[in-house]
């Protein structure tokens, strides 16, 4: 108790350059939570807009990196269905309009067709659903219609000079289709001049196990040259939005963490001069070297610690307020797995280590006639 009660009134000597260290750290850990829980979320929200449809594989074109650059024949679909095993196949054209009304930029526009399971099981909050007949219609999520002020019944220019009837105002509890807008697939393919083209298919086959699913995906490419059947999870991982969030993420958390380390090894190396006298007084009265470079270690850890409950619910407060504003909501969910919490923790621990080892052996190899000769 009074070797925890000394390590925290060491902390607390010096309370300005102890706030400025432990803020340093707090930034690091909310860079790592926050970026890197973002792009998680990103990522499960991807993930689940497909395991939502019951997908159990993605057929795409092969070497195809981003997915509006996927162009595949419409044909494909009534070959696919054909082949056994498969329980239904349903066809998916992507696009993105920018509203620069609205500052909205890159916005999912989704063609499917109007009886398809995604286009059913819509909870509706304003309007109706897409019908068969419907000529210039659209379908928008919940987060979007906020963003653009639209509601059932209104018009909305998707392409300049290229006007839609709002039928319907949807709510999803993923964020990609709270986000975006979904037309018929045919209104879609004329409104982009993609007549008869299509992003992809998502394959629901009979038997779910991974064997079973293995030899449907060579069937289907075994149907046409440059195909890729990929079970979802895969074709997620493989995107190049997913893979250069994770990229991102990690590389601004990096710079991040170095600089917050930095700054721990400057704190307690200014710390450890400024109690030369004190320490050697410690070695004086017979502290061994090791508890020496214990004490500095564990200083440096608590302020550590501390920089990364700070860091953290900054983290947690400022992707929940994003995922709460109309123009980051449609992307980011808000929600911040632990898995990733308990990273920035340990990573706050290993951040105080870092910065405490070097001034802690610094510590621990003074002689203790020298320091207290110190001045």
């Amino acid at each position: 108790m009074h070797y925890l009660t000394l390590i925290l009134k060491n902390v607390a000597r010096r309370p300005a350059r102890s706030i400025l260290t432990i803020s340093g750290i707090a930034v690091a850990v909310m860079a790592v939570v926050a970026l890197v829980g973002i792009a998680g979320g990103f990522e499960r929200s991807y993930l689940s807009l497909y395991k939502n449809r019951g997908a159990d594989l993605m057929v795409v074109r092969a070497g195809s990196t981003q997915q509006v650059s996927s162009v595949l024949d419409a044909r494909l679909g009534s070959r696919i269905a054909g082949l056994p095993g498969v329980e239904e196949v349903s066809p998916t054209l992507v696009d993105v309009v920018s509203f620069e009304e609205k500052d909205l930029v890159g916005v999912v526009i989704q063609g499917l067709p109007v009886e398809s399971r995604t286009v059913q099981n819509l909870a509706i909050v304003d309007g109706r659903r897409l019908r068969t007949g419907d000529v210039r219609a659209v379908m928008v999520g919940g987060v979007l219609a906020k963003s653009l002020e639209k509601k059932a019944g209104d018009t909305v220019e998707l392409l300049e000079g290229e006007s839609f009837d709002v039928v319907g105002v949807y709510e999803s509890q993923n964020v990609f289709e709270n986000g975006s807008l979904i037309l018929a697939i045919e209104d879609l393919q004329a409104l982009m001049m993609r007549e008869g083209d299509v992003t992809m298919f998502t394959v629901i086959a009979r038997q779910k196990d991974r064997g079973s699913l293995e030899g449907l995906a060579r069937q289907i490419k075994a149907l046409e040259q440059g195909l890729e059947a990929l079970p979802a999870r895969e074709y997620v991982d493989s995107t190049v939005e997913i893979r250069m969030a994770r990229a991102v993420a990690w590389s601004t958390s990096s710079i991040a963490l170095l600089i917050g380390t930095i700054g721990m090894i400057n704190t307690m190396l200014t710390s450890v001069f400024e109690r030369t006298r004190e320490l050697a007084l410690l070695r004086a009265i017979g502290w061994r070297k090791r508890s020496v470079v214990q004490l500095v270690l564990v200083e440096s850890m608590v302020m550590g610690i501390l920089g990364a409950l700070v860091g953290t619910l900054a983290a947690v407060g400022l992707t929940r307020l994003l995922g709460s504003l109309p123009a980051s909501g449609r992307l980011i969910s808000g929600d911040i797995a632990g898995t990733v919490i308990l990273q920035g923790v340990a990573i706050a621990i290993v951040v105080g280590l870092a910065g405490g080892i070097y001034p802690a052996y610094r510590a621990a190899g003074l002689m203790p006639t020298e320091g207290l000769r110190h001045e």
